[in-house]
């Protein structure tokens, strides 16, 4: 099961890195949005990611365009056909991938592996709307993924070896650390992440301490690079209790149950960075301040 050519399926924020790494990798790589709109959008990411790398001299002038070179940006489902690795990186919904896998496992060449760049999701709910279950994994990038290190690569009860082993292979070449997981909820890092970020959602509820020296606790306390609530703001609270409410699901553990000023603050439109107030308050994103109407 080598692999010649990648293909991705969707070009946003984390599509855009993976077929970027991909290319960046020697991979011929095909990436794949449903509008000429969002294409641009996506390959103007991928162009500022590169200049980025060539003015800090870890990339020269010549491998940016050869890594361009490599890219074949498409509207067209029909061109990942003769890929040998198909990456899924759309909305986490699962009727929506399963949807999409249906229609790829009817396009693209029988032998190649399939796989889903899904945080939380069950990757063998998505295997079974294929008819190649052994060829099927997850490859979860972390974002930003041309710099984050980490890939997590998640195995089904009936993943073929081979086509595992052609996964860790494939995430090797792009220069990344493989972990090897099993496809249960939240994988490894985000079944450890997770219930940390609703523990320190919990302790401002319950007036453990403010936003600000909670954030402090972890970063001066346990070498952190940011806080809880900071990170909480960075991911997006609506994604962390997205996530959440999929693991608890599963689990039925209260360590993933989203805490009621998390649900709240959701319904409120306060999600963080995205949304300007979070936990932090982004009127002026070099100075955030606390957030104190949710220290009342």
């Amino acid at each position: 099961m080598e692999i010649r050519k990648v293909g991705v399926v969707g070009c946003g924020l984390m599509g855009s890195g993976i077929a970027q790494v991909s290319a960046m990798a020697g991979f011929p790589t095909v990436v794949r949005e449903v509008s000429e709109d969002l294409l641009k959008k996506g390959l103007g990411i991928i162009e500022k990611s590169l200049a980025k790398f060539v003015e800090k001299g870890t990339l020269t002038a010549q491998q940016k365009a050869e890594t361009s070179a490599r890219l074949h940006a498409t509207v067209d489902m029909g061109d990942f056909e003769d890929c040998d690795l198909v990456i899924e990186a759309i909305i986490e919904n699962l009727d929506r991938k399963r949807e999409l896998f249906g229609t790829l496992d009817g396009i693209v060449k029988p032998e190649a592996l399939f796989a889903s760049n899904t945080s939380s999701l069950s990757v063998t709910e998505m295997m079974t709307a294929t008819k190649r279950a052994p060829q099927f994994l997850g490859l979860h990038f972390f974002n930003p993924v041309p710099l984050m290190k980490l890939v997590e690569v998640v195995k089904t009860v009936v993943t073929d070896p081979a086509a595992l082993e052609a996964g860790l292979a494939f995430v090797k070449a792009t220069g990344k650390t493989p972990i090897l997981t099993s496809d249960r909820g939240g994988f490894i890092v985000n079944r450890l992440l997770v219930p940390y970020l609703l523990d320190s959602i919990r302790a401002l509820e319950e007036g453990a301490g403010s936003i600000v020296d909670i954030d402090n606790g972890m970063k001066l306390g346990c070498g952190h690079p940011m806080g809880p609530l900071t990170l909480n703001d960075f991911v997006g609270i609506d994604t962390t209790y997205y996530i959440s409410e999929i693991m608890f699901n599963e689990f039925r553990e209260k360590r993933f149950a989203a805490p009621p000023l998390m649900k709240r603050m959701v319904a409120a439109g306060m999600l963080g960075r995205k949304t300007g107030k979070g936990f932090y308050d982004y009127s002026d994103p070099k100075n955030p301040q606390p957030n104190r109407e949710l220290e009342r």
